[in-house]
């Protein structure tokens, strides 16, 4: 099973000045954090795509392409591509450059995104939600599969045998992952397409999502795919410390980015009793020890068979050389459990 850190590039707001931190800053930490996720022989990083002041990174194919000139091993993602806004041609032409940088590293993970400021930000328009996903997604997968691409839809210009370079480096193909965050319909899609599935469990308890992954795992042998093929990951928030007062203190920043992203959607204030409840070994909280860290990802497998663990370690903006510390823990304690298993 394969190991991930996945990040968004948030950005402590700083009560004193009024302001976010700085997204330079940021950004040089991430690049910093990712070399040592390579160093520390984590599998995979998923770098997310948002459009507000609170996150340091719109652009994830440009950050990852200075990752890969500062790893050798890891395989470098999109955490998600927001394909709905995206250009189809644009994003396989950014990631098949990124995976002739990387030399066959580069993946994309498409998804709806949690955030819709994108909409807007590049003239999209709410009410095509669904129309734009499920066609962007066709044309994406076809100029995957396809050197020279024909196709036509309702919501973007016609292409008639058009060629699409640079082609990446597997006979052209990326690999393509589908991001969802619980939808019945996105998993029905992504088992028909016999796409490799990411399920985002960020709340609530893990063991819910069951069905729906048993679900997936259906539709999928249903579509004829190879189920020896057939991959499934989970995305889970997650940080790691040998400290327990460290493990503790995280919760204020974790509530920090919880009450931010709640305070324009409705949610109560994010308490204590619900950080403590998510870290249970039923919650879906991956913040703890080494030790009980692994035991849940180990407990994810066993529920789901689960290919890939992605951990994503940076809500709240915690300080680099905590992150680095989570990170190592996480390279060189947690996965050498996880691979015994």
């Amino acid at each position: 099973m394969e190991l991930g850190i996945g990040m968004f590039g948030d950005l402590a707001f700083d009560q004193a000045t009024g302001k976010y931190r700085d997204a330079g800053v940021k950004i040089r930490e991430i690049l910093d954090q990712v070399k040592l996720m390579d160093e520390v022989g984590i599998d995979v990083f998923a770098m997310g795509e948002h459009h507000r002041p609170d996150y340091a990174v719109s652009s994830p194919e440009i950050v990852l392409a200075a990752a890969a000139s500062i790893t050798r091993n890891i395989k470098l993602a999109s955490g998600v591509t927001v394909l709905s806004s995206s250009e189809p041609v644009k994003v396989y032409e950014d990631f098949s450059t990124l995976d002739l940088i990387s030399d066959g590293r580069a993946e994309i993970f498409v998804g709806r995104g949690s955030f819709i400021e994108s909409f807007p930000l590049y003239g999209y328009s709410l009410n095509d939600y669904e129309e734009l996903f499920d066609e962007k997604l066709e044309l994406l997968l076809k100029i995957n599969s396809e050197e020279n691409v024909t196709w036509s839809g309702k919501l973007r210009a016609p292409m008639k045998d058009q060629t699409v370079y640079p082609r990446a480096k597997n006979d052209g193909k990326l690999s393509i992952w589908r991001a969802v965050g619980g939808t019945p319909q996105s998993v029905l899609s992504a088992a028909k397409l016999g796409m490799p599935l990411v399920v985002a469990i960020i709340g609530g308890m893990p063991v819910q999502f069951k069905d729906l992954v048993e679900f997936y795992k259906q539709e999928y042998q249903k579509a004829g795919h190879n189920v020896a093929e057939m991959q499934i990951a989970i995305h889970s928030h997650t940080f790691v410390s040998d400290d327990q007062a460290v493990a503790d203190g995280y919760f204020n920043n974790y509530k920090s980015q919880m009450d931010r992203i709640g305070a324009s959607r409705g949610w109560a204030p994010y308490t204590k009793m619900q950080y403590d409840g998510g870290r249970s070994r039923e919650g879906a909280l991956f913040i703890g020890s080494p030790a009980e860290v692994a035991d849940k990802i180990a407990y994810m497998k066993e529920i789901f068979g689960i290919t890939r663990f992605v951990g994503h370690m940076d809500v709240g903006d915690p300080a680099h050389n905590v992150m680095m510390k989570s990170i190592e823990l996480f390279g060189e304690k947690v996965k050498p459990v996880i691979q015994s298993l």
